[in-house]
């Protein structure tokens, strides 16, 4: 990783911008920036191999400290600066690091050019063992969170399949990012394709339609990315001279609904594409001119995936997990995603929708079971069910004529993150039922019983 992170940084010239928000940085300003960065680390101790937590708000920090510790081979753990104290607790005591970096001061907008570090070093921590110089999480079947490995080869290619597909933008264009950038895509389809393509990125900093189409309009951007979310904020508040210079943007994170395409497409005069992949794989398949919806594309460059028993499969050369195994996800070389799919005619991915409790919310991945364990460990609440339609919401059954939604509304707060929160709570003395005794999980029967 060293040696790509170094290369990706010296392809173009000083004077090239390679990112903007209120100021912009050329690649010679952040070649200086990273290594400075690496200076103060390795004087820490930080090395090849060292495992550093990343706790950072996306920011101008937050970008040039990733590319500086994998410039001195360290293992990046990326923790979702969103996460609180206790989730944050979790997955320190899953992943053991050497070296945790936070951000002082509580986070501003959705962008920060910079923020002041902090940076701890932990007596129980743990150097890297394999050569996965990534690590990102993502919650399991039981609620506690899997620990996701990548290693400099799956990240290379990655990179690389993003600058073979077809419509990505290319060098000189400038791309708007609202994807976090601590998360997957923001990672490698944003930071690392811009640096190896050359493209110049450009972050808004607040997320409101008003703040992205003005710097859409100021930086006059070539391409956009984000999640669903951001697209349906837009085609909300049409205003097309904002985007006239915009040739194209996809969503990932999750899958757009019709609706929402059509009304940004009637409201801005293109379609917004869309990019599959999970946390796990990395994208998979990207239809960036959208014209293949509902399907999502043809699987990438460098990708193997199949269908099989209605159920989307990657090939993988190991498992995506580390520490760990699960042969319901990964087994025999194929990996699992939990989306149901099939081919069309034309060699396109067309999702069904998920198989399991994973759902996404804002481009985040939540596990219901996890919110269903947060209200389970109410010391009033005796059963507990949480489902997902358009928004999470909650059911909890108590003997008690104390509990309020209110008040389980704030015991979650304090243990889960805004964005895995249910938004709306309901309190019974029971839950429904099958007529084998299993709890109900149809939206419909639940809202029935209220």
């Amino acid at each position: 990783m060293r040696e790509f992170v170094t290369d990706l940084l010296r392809r173009h010239g000083d004077d090239v911008p390679v990112f903007s928000h209120e100021h912009t940085v050329t690649h010679g300003a952040l070649r200086a920036s990273v290594a400075a960065e690496a200076s103060l680390f390795a004087a820490s101790g930080v090395g090849e191999g060292s495992t550093v937590a990343l706790h950072v708000p996306p920011s101008f920090t937050q970008l040039e400290v990733v590319l500086a510790l994998w410039s001195l081979g360290a293992r990046v753990i990326s923790i979702d600066h969103r996460l609180t104290p206790a989730e944050v607790d979790v997955l320190r005591e899953l992943t053991r690091p050497q070296f945790f970096v936070r951000a002082s001061g509580r986070p501003v907008g959705i962008f920060r050019e910079r923020y002041e570090l902090v940076t701890e070093r932990r007596s129980d921590g743990r150097p890297a063992e394999t050569r996965h110089r990534l690590v990102q999480f993502t919650s399991g079947s039981t609620g506690r969170p899997k620990v996701v490995g990548r290693s400099t080869e799956s990240i290379i290619r990655e990179v690389m399949r993003f600058g073979a597909a077809e419509g990505m933008p290319q060098r000189g264009e400038r791309m708007l990012v609202l994807n976090s950038t601590a998360q997957s895509f923001g990672l490698m389809g944003g930071l690392l394709h811009a640096l190896a393509a050359g493209v110049h990125l450009v972050f808004a900093a607040k997320l409101s339609a008003e703040d992205v189409l003005a710097t859409a309009a100021r930086h006059r951007v070539d391409f956009i990315t984000g999640v669903p979310f951001h697209f349906e904020l837009l085609a909300a508040a049409a205003d097309r001279p904002s985007l006239r210079t915009v040739r194209g943007a996809f969503a990932g994170g999750e899958l757009m609904r019709p609706d929402v395409a059509e009304r940004f497409a009637a409201a801005y005069g293109f379609t917004v594409g869309e990019c599959f992949g999970t946390t796990e794989t990395g994208a998979l398949t990207l239809d960036a001119a959208g014209t293949t919806r509902p399907s999502v594309g043809k699987p990438l460059s460098d990708t193997t995936i199949r269908v099989r028993d209605g159920l989307v499969e990657v090939a993988l050369d190991q498992s995506p997990y580390l520490g760990e195994s699960d042969p319901s996800r990964y087994l025999d070389g194929w990996f699992r995603t939990g989306d149901r799919g099939e081919f069309d005619a034309r060699g396109n991915l067309r999702l069904l929708g998920r198989a399991d409790s994973l759902v996404v919310v804002r481009g985040s991945n939540v596990d219901l079971t996890q919110v269903e364990a947060a209200l389970r460990a109410h010391p009033l609440v005796t059963e507990a069910i949480a489902v997902h339609d358009e928004v999470i919401e909650a059911y909890v059954a108590t003997g008690s004529d104390a509990l309020t939604p209110d008040e389980v509304a704030a015991w979650c707060a304090e243990r889960l993150a805004e964005f895995k929160r249910p938004q709306r709570v309901h309190v019974l003395r029971a839950l429904p039922r099958t007529p084998s005794g299993k709890l109900v999980r149809n939206p419909e029967v639940l809202a029935d019983a209220r």
